[in-house]
């Protein structure tokens, strides 16, 4: 990729879905590699929760980075507050690309703000995601049945938009995942 030519990856899909874990694998394979970027998101939860590798901040230190500006994209979901680092601006502009799990409810704003975007919308079987959700541990079988509701309505669509099942085992999802991140056309 030359200068001006980096682009956006909108990693996106309901819970269960694996996006984390393919995210990881991804940055595994890709590890050396400087024309991709994984930015840790800025999130208003304790530190040391598991799952993602993210930068922990308080309400408020949330409220004034977003107020001067430390953020390229942010965004609420499920009572937090969400922040991808304004730093991905220099990335893309060095024409790199940068990779991030972000909420579907940001998507219009980041196509209003990066024109070079792709979004890979992450899906799952409803049995898959079922047992998932129970095997992290971290919801009530009420709230698994909640989210499981919302991934059957889980709409997204546009030009930008990929789709990729992983259903499978691990190791295909993220060799999937990185064939999407390398094509180019």
């Amino acid at each position: 990729m030359t200068a001006n030519t980096g682009r956006l990856v909108l990693v996106t899909g309901p819970s269960g879905v694996g996006k984390d874990s393919l995210l990881d694998g991804a940055r595994a394979v890709l590890v050396g590699r400087q024309d991709y970027v994984f930015p840790r998101r800025y999130v208003t939860r304790a530190a040391g929760l598991g799952g993602e590798d993210y930068v922990a901040v308080s309400e408020a230190d949330f409220s004034a980075m977003a107020a001067r500006g430390d953020f390229a994209l942010h965004w609420p979901a499920h009572g937090l507050q969400y922040g991808i680092p304004v730093s991905i601006d220099a990335d893309l502009a060095a024409g790199r690309q940068v990779v991030v799990n972000v909420s579907r409810a940001v998507i219009d704003q980041a196509r209003a703000k990066y024109p070079n975007l792709l979004v890979l919308a992450i899906n799952a079987s409803p049995d898959v995601l079922r047992m998932r959700l129970q095997q992290r541990g971290r919801e009530s079988a009420a709230d698994i049945e909640e989210r499981l509701q919302r991934a059957a309505a889980y709409r997204l669509d546009g030009p930008d938009v990929v789709r990729l099942n992983n259903d499978g085992p691990l190791a295909e999802g993220i060799a999937a995942f990185v064939a999407l991140l390398e094509k180019r056309d």
